[in-house]
């Protein structure tokens, strides 16, 4: 009888210390995979707040769709104009512009720009980044705005479970009216591009 109770109690313990284990990884765990997808998604953020200025530069606008970014950066140009003298100089000196342009395609290039799947979320298999572009009025002028954002239960996997909430407090996958719920870029109230990280 002493070795089956003796054996139930080493069971015991074992299932103890697996349990106590595992509740000092779990949270180690989970926050290391949350900054390596937060940081991955946050790259490809930043790509596309580039391009998108790329594409302001471009049209005087944001692009309110990734076919429209990836359509007017893959055949459109940038103007540019150099100008040839001081436009502010009183004494009316003539000034002259000169107007090129230059493959937007190549300059994005360079700048390491990969418009080939800028829309898809890292870690996500296969989601897109929900994207929205308007004009507003801002202190009485009209600009333009645009607001690009994943969702955390899109790029966190198995972490995209609220009982992980509780070893981050500004985590939250489980309500989408919360800006806890995303990560983005931009901002549709104001002209901005800041990221919400």
């Amino acid at each position: 009888m002493r070795l089956v109770i003796n054996l139930i109690l080493v069971a015991l313990i074992a299932i103890l210390g697996y349990f106590l284990v595992r509740s000092i990884y779990e949270p180690i765990n989970f926050n290391a995979e949350k900054d390596l997808r937060e940081d991955a998604v946050q790259q490809k953020l930043e790509t596309i707040r580039l391009a998108q200025q790329c594409f302001q530069d471009i049209t005087g606008k944001y692009a309110h769709n990734f076919d429209t970014l990836k359509e007017v950066l893959t055949t459109d140009s940038f103007k540019v104009v150099r100008v040839f003298g001081d436009p502010d100089d009183p004494t009316g000196q003539k000034v002259l512009f000169e107007t090129s342009y230059v493959n937007a395609l190549d300059s994005i290039g360079k700048l390491g720009i990969e418009l080939n799947g800028i829309e898809d979320i890292p870690h996500s298999e296969g989601k897109d980044f929900d994207i929205e572009a308007k004009e507003i009025v801002y202190q009485s002028i009209t600009v333009p705005v645009v607001k690009v954002r994943a969702a955390y239960k899109d790029f966190m996997g198995t972490y995209a479970d609220s009982r992980y909430k509780s070893y981050d407090k500004n985590y939250n996958p489980d309500d989408p009216t919360e800006d806890k719920y995303y990560i983005s870029i931009g901002d549709l109230t104001r002209p901005s591009l800041g990221g919400s990280w």
